[in-house]
């Protein structure tokens, strides 16, 4: 069971926050943040259920951790181990995760794939996101995976996708030159790019790309020559 304190700052004030594993007893509090992060127009249906909840603790109870803030869970994150083939990377999220529901997951895996990130939207300028993302690196490390994986939307590309190839917004955002609500977090988190993936989503603000986005562990990653 994963269980850590620390302060994060709402403007110049500390705040104690928890990261921990989430169990059955919050799994009401999951959905509500769901909701609250994923309002209309957002399909319901998308919103977690108990079966994938229930599936996250009895599979994987490692990679599923939530955040709280003075008492009130107001995030979360879900993993699952699998095992990642750079020479076919092409997926769907649905393939990669069950649809969420996780039953593909293989503990004898190198790879810790991101099912999902969700912060409640009144916390969204304490840096939650990025604690929670630095958490599953210390459960890599942990489990001597190899990387830590996932598919990142790109919402600003619907804006640059007549001027831009996907590959050009990528290095944009690389650059600095363009910024992404999404790819740019991550890149702030540590991750970085492998390949834009077509059909990993359906996102009519991505043209339905994902950014296939690792993070490998520095204890087995070996420096290049």
């Amino acid at each position: 069971m994963y269980y850590k304190e620390l302060y994060v700052f709402n403007s110049s004030t500390p705040t104690k926050a928890i990261i921990r594993t989430y169990t059955k007893d919050d799994f009401q509090e999951l959905i509500r943040i769901q909701q609250e992060a994923f309002p209309p127009p957002f399909p319901s249906e998308l919103w977690w259920n108990e079966e994938q909840l229930t599936n996250h603790v009895d599979r994987f109870p490692e990679g599923a951790l939530c955040v709280e803030v003075a008492g009130k869970i107001c995030g979360s994150i879900t993993g699952l181990i699998t095992t990642f083939n750079k020479n076919h990377p092409d997926h769907t999220w649905a393939e990669a995760t069950d649809n969420g529901y996780i039953t593909n997951h293989r503990a004898d895996g190198d790879t810790l794939y991101i099912v999902d990130i969700c912060i409640s939207p009144t916390y969204r300028k304490l840096g939650l996101g990025k604690w929670l993302m630095q958490s599953m690196y210390e459960t890599v490390v942990q489990l001597k995976l190899e990387r830590l994986l996932g598919g990142g939307r790109m919402p600003g590309y619907q804006m640059q996708a007549n001027q831009l190839s996907v590959d050009e917004y990528v290095e944009r955002l690389i650059q600095g030159k363009l910024k992404d609500p999404v790819i740019t977090f991550l890149l702030r988190c540590g991750r970085t790019p492998v390949v834009a993936v077509k059909d990993y989503l359906e996102d009519e603000q991505s043209l339905n790309y994902g950014l296939l986005m690792e993070w490998k562990n520095p204890f087995l990653t070996k420096r290049p020559n």
